[in-house]
């Protein structure tokens, strides 16, 4: 139980606030963010509502989710910096949207402890999957991708791309897509999307 100080001087950061903030811009519902955080929605509605502060773990998987730092969330607008190095050992992997299915890619963000940033930057690995199972998604912006290694399929709208090594692809996110991996080598692609 924390004392009457010690929620006084949490309650000044307004976490809630701005974690509201981020899921209300990325248009995610707390079920969505539950998805890929791993967190109950239950969970992530006391700690929007200030009724929980988050354990600082807790805190940092809502923050890699957004592809922002744990600073996020304790400085003021002001001090935010735009020099940010993600260190290979400290990505964490996430899986893609899935439908309720499987799970056509993998993504470690690459830029999280950036802020105000005016992209968002992935390492991808995506998966084998039959036609019928790969679930497409769309969101706000335009997104590129540059494949490192293997053989990529990405389907936007009704038409089907196959793109290899070093190929690379601009599209309107907007327009719905998804990506296969075609053959049995590794897929691994470099995604950017930018709102």
């Amino acid at each position: 139980m924390l004392s009457a100080t010690l929620k006084q001087g949490l309650q000044h950061y307004s976490i809630g606030q701005k974690l509201r903030a981020l899921r209300l811009r990325r248009k995610l519902g707390l079920v969505d963010l539950g998805k890929h955080t791993g967190l109950s929605p239950a969970l992530l509605s006391k700690i929007e509502r200030g009724q929980l502060f988050p354990t600082l773990p807790t805190l940092l998987r809502i923050a890699m989710v957004f592809s922002v730092g744990l600073d996020y969330f304790f400085t003021d607008e002001s001090d935010r910096h735009l020099v940010a190095i993600v260190r290979h050992k400290d990505r964490l992997r996430f899986p893609g949207p899935s439908n309720g299915g499987d799970v056509s890619f993998f993504f470690e963000c690459l830029d999280y402890p950036a802020v105000e940033r005016k992209l968002n930057a992935y390492y991808a690995e995506f998966q084998p999957l039959q036609g019928a199972k790969v679930p497409s998604h769309q969101h706000a912006g335009v997104e590129f991708i540059f494949v490192i290694r293997g053989k990529l399929e990405i389907r936007i709208g009704d038409k089907e791309n196959a793109l290899e090594r070093e190929d690379s692809i601009y599209f309107d996110s907007n327009l719905p897509h998804s990506y296969r991996r075609i053959g049995n080598a590794r897929c691994l692609a470099l995604v950017i999307t930018v709102p």
